[in-house]
């Protein structure tokens, strides 16, 4: 049993090296020779960027809602409904 649970793993490392073995080498392989870690005021800039995106579409959103759940409201009382 031990025998057959061994046999297992090493066959399923085996598997796991081979397809490891061509990361850097395939198409992808130019893409992550140029890449590096980037400096603290490109993180900084990336951040705040994102961090703005997020605020903008969390924004329309809610205008979006508020617009939606009021608009009937709004006309009812427009129109004398």
């Amino acid at each position: 049993m031990k025998l057959r649970i061994r046999e297992k793993s090493w066959e399923l490392q085996e598997k796991i090296e081979e397809k490891t073995r061509y990361i850097g080498k395939g198409k992808y392989g130019r893409v992550l020779k140029m890449a590096r870690k980037p400096t603290p005021e490109e993180y900084t800039k990336t951040l705040q960027i994102t961090g703005i995106g997020i605020i903008l579409l969390g924004g329309i959103g809610f205008l979006i809602f508020f617009i939606w759940t009021q608009a009937p409201g709004f006309f009812a009382d427009l129109f004398g409904y």
